[in-house]
């Protein structure tokens, strides 16, 4: 499969742009799994099983520690490449002291998407009640790349998959990345903290 953008760049039939199939990139936050010899992620799992199922294709996983430094690193790094069109990270969006997913993301945020957060929760009432509000979900688009930050458990990364990520970004990342169309790929060496 090519990693050209330029190739996979295409118009619906009302003329919005689309990047199709997406590259995505997924990043779990779990201290336990990050620290365990052989870890499970079924929060990854369910976010690329749900990409896959609508034929894009993950391009990388990355498990990392509850820890600010290390999620933002993390998540930089996939939006500065090339092959990489959408990025969702899994864990770390609740309440507790070292839930930091959220801050540690949007820290890398150009311009924030606050209806992913909004829906997202409206959907979760529907499902788990008033325990919706405790999550902090949260979207933006960083280095002109949709990034996702979603809670760990697999209901939740269904739910935002299949309801709202999957059907939307390949017509965000088409729209996020419209202005360089004809232009040379942004790399990490041009986006300065």
């Amino acid at each position: 499969m090519t990693t050209d953008r330029a190739d996979r760049r295409s118009t619906d039939d009302h003329g919005h742009d689309l990047i199709d199939p997406l590259y995505v990139g997924i990043v779990t936050v779990s201290s336990s799994r990050a620290a365990a010899a052989d870890p499970d992620d079924p929060g990854g799992d369910t976010i690329q099983e749900c990409f896959e199922a609508e034929g894009h294709e993950v391009r990388d996983r990355v498990l990392v520690r509850d820890d600010y430094s290390a999620i933002r690193t993390a998540v930089r790094g996939l939006v500065a490449r090339q092959d990489i069109d959408v990025v969702c990270t899994t864990g770390g969006t609740g309440v507790t002291a070292d839930d930091v997913s959220p801050e540690a993301t949007s820290s890398l945020f150009e311009r924030e998407l606050p209806g992913f957060g909004e829906l997202f929760r409206s959907l979760s009432w529907e499902e788990i009640g008033t325990r919706a509000m405790s999550s902090r979900a949260t979207a933006g688009i960083a280095v002109d790349t949709p990034v996702f930050c979603l809670p760990g458990s697999t209901g939740a990364c269904r739910t935002a998959c299949e309801e709202l990520i999957v059907p939307e970004t390949p017509h965000l990342a088409g729209l996020a990345t419209r202005h360089r169309e004809g232009t040379t790929e942004q790399t990490l060496a041009d986006y300065d903290e």
